[in-house]
């Protein structure tokens, strides 16, 4: 196989890339979500670079051990490290027991994972989980890189060598982002342990010895990255947003804990923003598109995914729905060939794919560069001087490595109804049986009846659609 390239952001090359220990196989850890909230189509696209890091790896016959965290406590309202924690926060505006807050938004982002094929992590850990292993790590640390205030614990950025490497940190411009807290001795410093104010509510707290209070965001993934992958594992991933303070904190945790220069990954790779016409797509507004959000408009939820394969991952990718219907209809005639192919699959061989699989070789191998391998699939299904069989066995590589289940998928599965629908699916799929029936019994009054009828329910009859799509229903 072709050996396999990955981008580094912290020495911003691309490097190739060997496991750190081959008896441990290779160790990924991805910043997950903060479950205060649906995660939005924007949070998902990290998930499915994520998934295709790890689908390429395994590809490659290494064995995986993924992580990605649950942030349930300690993640403030900036990503700067200031303002409120978004969990309390949200408790208190919806007037609920924040851990069934949690439980709610971490099983709405499973679901997430489910519906847009992303295969389970090896561990899936809560931070709330490993309160103790935080004090624990934080305690190790204090004495050489912290320092205490009225409101907690803080990190002392000047105590780590090149603290803000990753974020190419060198003047005021990470500063704006984060905001004073009285008696911090540098801007860049961040809270390890924040001590609950007196007289502040919190549902989330516990005994530490800097008093009663939480976590800083930062410390949870040194912790539980270290905890399941070791002091040093072999990639780090997260948006790109990250890279800027999160992850330079994180490192920063890292080397005070082993007292050294280690940032504790090999690699630390960043995706981009998924950005609509209007700016970078984010919560704060208060607007903002989920996946549940696409498949009420009538869109299958991997149709999503096949956007995110169409742009690099280190490339901003544009939302438009105009982009996703685009999306969608190639997934779609990707689908109906592999059905005709099915149709035409005899057992005997003719041709070769071993090319096919080669190209996809090279275009992952090459950062994970999915834009490329999507045609090379196109060219596969549709290439004639190979057999139909050896078409279909060639096409479980791509399966493998993009996360598009087309060995399972039929068109039916496509067919989404927007959530303003008056009819369901299986109305419509009996109706048209029904007027399949009249029209080959050539009784065309009954075959427009039923149409007429599908029509004032809102269902478009595509009688010449090439795809041979029979139906679709607009979304209101």
């Amino acid at each position: 196989m072709t050996p396999l390239s990955l981008y580094d952001s912290l020495s911003r090359s691309l490097r190739v890339f060997e496991p750190l220990d081959p008896q441990r196989g290779v160790r990924v850890y991805s910043c997950g979500p903060t479950v205060y909230n649906y995660a939005h189509i924007g949070n998902l696209r990290a998930y499915v670079f994520t998934d295709t890091l790890s689908r390429t790896l395994t590809w490659k016959g290494y064995d995986l051990t993924h992580v990605i965290n649950i942030t349930d406590v300690g993640h403030l309202t900036s990503d700067a490290d200031a303002g409120d924690d978004k969990m309390e926060a949200a408790a208190r505006r919806a007037g609920q027991d924040i851990w069934a807050i949690a439980r709610h938004y971490t099983d709405a982002f499973k679901r997430n994972l489910a519906d847009l094929n992303i295969r389970n992590p090896t561990h899936l850990p809560l931070a709330t989980d490993h309160i103790a292993e935080m004090i624990d790590f934080a305690a190790a640390i204090e004495a050489k890189h912290c320092y205490r205030l009225e409101s907690g614990l803080y990190f002392d950025v000047t105590t780590v060598p090149d603290y803000g490497r990753l974020a190419r940190l060198k003047d005021d411009a990470g500063e704006s982002r984060i905001d004073p807290v009285d008696g911090k001795r540098h801007a860049q410093d961040f809270a390890i342990w924040r001590t609950s104010a007196p007289g502040e509510n919190r549902q989330m707290e516990w005994d530490s010895p800097w008093g009663r209070g939480a976590p800083g965001w930062h410390l949870e993934c040194s912790v539980m990255s270290q905890k399941y992958l070791g002091e040093s594992f072999d990639i780090h991933t997260g948006g790109i947003d990250h890279r800027e303070i999160h992850h330079p904190n994180e490192i920063a945790q890292n080397q005070a804990h082993c007292d050294c220069a280690d940032t504790g990954a090999a690699f630390w790779m960043h995706n981009n923003f998924l950005v609509e016409r209007a700016g970078k797509m984010s919560k704060s507004s208060g607007e903002f598109l989920t996946l549940q959000a696409l498949v009420d408009r009538g869109y299958h939820p991997l149709s999503y995914r096949m956007l995110c394969l169409q742009a690099h991952y280190r490339s901003e990718l544009e939302f438009s729905w105009e982009n996703l219907a685009a999306a969608q209809v190639r997934l779609k005639r990707m689908v109906q060939a592999i059905e005709g192919l099915r149709s035409r699959a005899d057992g005997r061989s003719k041709g070769s794919a071993a090319e096919y699989r080669a190209q996809l070789d090279a275009a992952i191998s090459d950062d994970l560069a999915t834009p490329r391998v999507l045609p090379v699939l196109d060219a596969l299904l549709g290439d004639k001087k190979v057999s139909a069989g050896d078409r279909l066995a060639a096409m479980g590589d791509f399966v493998e490595v993009l996360g598009l289940p087309l060995d399972t998928l039929r068109r039916e599965d496509l067919r989404v109804p927007p959530s303003t629908a008056t009819i369901t699916a299986e109305v419509i799929e009996a109706r048209l049986e029904e007027r399949k029936a009249a029209r080959a019994a050539k009784d065309f009054a009954a075959s427009d009846a039923i149409r007429d009828e599908l029509a004032a329910a809102g269902v478009e009859v595509m009688d010449g659609d090439p795809l041979g799509w029979d139906w679709r229903v607009p979304a209101a």
